[in-house]
């Protein structure tokens, strides 16, 4: 393997590692927020203990989050050098925006909110998680515009070899990067709804603290609903601006090898570029896909055999990542409303409690796969049609990156295992009658 393909390979390691918590911190200080302030409101002890509850899983979630995410960083100058030099004048503002302004955020709140829970007002430390809550959106919000704007560059202007900023507005409003934070936030929002919804089953099955999980389910149960169907119409967005922006990588989430009009939409299939039609052994809707895509059941897609061979993307993991993403969103809706019918009293129902507790990691597998859909679709480009990957690598050896790729790996694993652990002691151990502010007991 040359230097390339395991740089990539190391930076797809530690970004999917990192996005194992990036999705819960999203979703889990709103929840938070959210159990706090309905105490705040109506005076429910519950609702005081859940907020404890949830906000310590969610600092645990947190503390590993921002730790692989620096590292994750770290790359651009070790691995990606190149790419830093090439594009520096627009990814490096936005990245520093979102350390000097939401990290420092969040970071700052969530600590006021955690040390001062006995020391400070309910109505401050509400306002605390509250800031939290936002901060870390907001830092989602600036990584994503800056991937945003990988995937389809504008406002700048091509000098000294270099591109160079000419308009942060126009970065800034990148409807690419805009319909990138709306259908990638609320699936982190969807995360952190299943995982209460699967913690709470699990002690509702228990009959642990009935009174407490049963109102945590009850607002996870709609709120898991409601951004799973914002996921679904974002998603419908967003598969627009990729058909009018990356063509190619359209072509590879639906194997369409030949240019074609009034292209079908195929439940079942088996992607073949040797067959003569596009997909073979399918259940098709036919038009669906051109409808889809363009918005016009005539529309016309353009295959991948009309593209350069060198500039197709990678199709098998484009196409099985995709169908996958789309087929866990649908079971997650599902899930969404059967927890919102039986919300009032879910203890009556084993099934479902044992079901949403099995199918908590099923978000967690849904964004990865979206991020697949989304790198490995891109590709040969690190930047679209301006760098490809091949020319955005550090000049270092094959042998360096050999050495550090299983040293993130060992090192993350254990990491991880910790995390891990600690969520799931936590969660398992349940609530707390009573604790001190600021202390986590193990």
């Amino acid at each position: 393997m040359d230097v390339v393909w395991l740089s990539r390979l190391q930076f797809a390691a530690a970004a999917m590692f990192h996005f194992l918590f990036v999705p819960l911190t999203l979703g889990l200080s709103f929840l938070t927020a959210i159990y706090q302030t309905l105490w705040l409101k109506t005076g429910d002890e519950d609702y005081k203990r859940a907020a404890r509850f949830w906000g310590k899983l969610f600092l645990i979630n947190f503390g590993l989050g921002v730790v692989t995410g620096i590292t994750l960083e770290f790359q651009f100058g070790t691995n990606w050098s190149a790419y830093s030099q090439y594009v520096g004048d627009i990814f490096g503002p936005l990245l520093a925006i979102e350390a000097t302004l939401a990290f420092f955020l969040e970071s700052t709140f969530i600590a006021v909110w955690w040390f001062g829970w006995k020391k400070l007002s309910p109505k401050v430390t509400t306002a605390a998680i509250w800031l939290t809550a936002v901060g870390s959106n907001i830092s989602a919000l600036w990584i994503l515009l800056a991937n945003g704007w990988m995937q389809h560059p504008v406002g700048y202007v091509l000098r000294n070899g270099r591109a160079e900023l000419a308009s942060f507005w126009k970065v800034v409003t990148n409807p690419f990067g805009w319909l990138e934070f709306l259908h990638t936030v609320p699936s982190g929002y969807v995360v952190a709804g299943f995982f209460v919804l699967g913690i709470s089953a699990c002690h509702l099955l228990r009959k642990r603290d009935i009174s407490l999980f049963k109102k945590s389910f009850k607002v996870a149960a709609i709120w898991s609903l409601v951004w799973a169907l914002v996921i679904a119409v974002t998603g419908d967005f967003h598969a627009y601006e990729v058909a009018k922006n990356q063509p190619e990588k359209l072509a590879a989430m639906e194997a369409v090898w030949k240019t074609e009009k009034h292209v079908p939409f195929s439940l079942i299939l088996v992607p073949s570029e040797s067959k003569e039609k596009n997909i073979v052994d399918a259940l098709q809707i036919p038009g669906l896909l051109s409808f889809l895509a363009y918005h016009d059941f005539n529309a016309e897609i353009k295959g991948l055999k009309d593209f350069p061979k060198d500039e197709r993307p990678p199709v098998a993991p484009t196409f099985w990542s995709f169908r996958l993403m789309v087929l866990i969103g649908f079971l997650l809706i599902i899930l969404g409303i059967w927890a919102v019918v039986r919300r009032e009293e879910p203890e009556k129902h084993p099934g479902m409690l044992r079901i949403l507790f099995a199918s908590m990691f099923l978000p967690y597998l849904g964004c990865q796969f979206g991020w697949i859909v989304a790198e490995v679709g891109r590709q040969p480009w690190i930047v679209y049609k301006l760098m490809k990957t091949s020319q955005a690598v550090s000049p270092i050896s094959a042998t360096q990156v050999m050495i550090s790729l299983p040293a993130f790996i060992v090192v993350y694993a254990v990491l991880g295992a910790i995390c891990f652990w600690l969520i799931g002691y936590h969660a398992m151990k349940g609530p707390e009658k009573e604790e001190p502010a600021g202390e986590i007991t193990y």
